[in-house]
């Protein structure tokens, strides 16, 4: 089998991973994409050049929720030890903290117009090689931005939608619900879901249980490339106490606690000890 069958096969296992547990329906979502999206992503990261943009942060009962900010920080560290330019991009008040120990840019709350001028003047002055959103709220067909309840939660959303819209390079999204940014992609597939969706689309959309683990999936095409266990030294735990200390709520339970919708980080950790073996660095059972 070529390398790239190789890829294509390895990328398979993982996509299945990542919705094995069907938590809300991206199981069903799923065959609306074509295989490979998670060797396309990695790929477009791993080869970009210039900074790479990474959106994250959902707005939950007046501050934001862990899943998210963990997978973008897994992805900003394994790209900046690639020798890459990331940058989280966020706002109020996530981006208050992350800006204290990470590259961040920050985004206007409740202001389409003004995140769409600031995305069209950042491209125009940046070089920029790669734009993704992780767990980011996107646009729905009224204009607005909902919860999975189906809350209208606008008031407390900054906007990333322009700069997935509008990105000179490939843009990427992560999603675990239907309403996150991206899932345009899937629009017709969506209308299974008892939700109001997003309308923003991208170019790759990675459907996951948990969208933190759709980082993981992208960092294990990393380790494969680099002959490096880069997942090895991802710390789930650690990062979610971080969050957790900074004010961070779980999305599903709305508590501030050190899990990410509802689960523990037992169940990040066997995720990503079933990357580890699929990428070969640990042996099969």
């Amino acid at each position: 089998m070529c390398p790239l069958n190789k890829e294509l096969q390895l990328s398979r296992h993982i996509e299945d991973l990542l919705v094995a547990r069907n938590l809300r329906g991206m199981a069903q979502i799923q065959p609306a994409l074509q295989p490979g999206y998670v060797q396309r992503s990695a790929k477009a990261l791993y080869q970009a050049e210039g900074k790479i943009l990474i959106g994250t942060g959902f707005w939950v009962a007046g501050t934001f929720e862990t899943d998210g900010p963990v997978g973008a920080i897994a992805l900003y560290l394994a790209l900046k030890s690639l020798g890459k330019e990331p940058v989280l991009v966020c706002g109020n008040p996530l981006y208050s903290k992350l800006s204290e120990d990470f590259n961040c840019f920050q985004l206007p709350l409740n202001d389409l117009p003004q995140a769409k001028n600031l995305a069209q003047q950042y491209f125009a002055t940046e070089q920029v090689g790669c734009v993704l959103a992780i767990e980011r709220p996107g646009l729905n067909q009224q204009g607005g931005y909902c919860n999975m309840r189906g809350e209208d939660i606008s008031h407390g959303c900054a906007s990333f939608d322009p700069f997935i819209e509008t990105a000179p390079c490939t843009s990427i999204a992560i999603g675990d619900g239907g309403n996150e940014i991206g899932m345009g992609k899937v629009a017709s597939a969506l209308s299974q879901l008892d939700i109001i969706p997003s309308i923003t689309s991208c170019d790759e959309l990675i459907v996951a249980d948990v969208s933190n683990w759709g980082a993981y999936g992208l960092i294990a095409f990393f380790a494969l490339w680099q002959q490096e266990d880069m997942l090895a030294v991802i710390d789930p735990p650690h990062w979610l106490a971080y969050l957790s200390k900074h004010g961070s709520v779980d999305g599903v339970t709305k508590r501030n606690e050190a899990t990410e919708d509802s689960l523990d980080a037992t169940h990040a950790q066997a995720v990503i000890t079933e990357l580890r073996r699929l990428t070969g660095f640990l042996p099969t059972e």
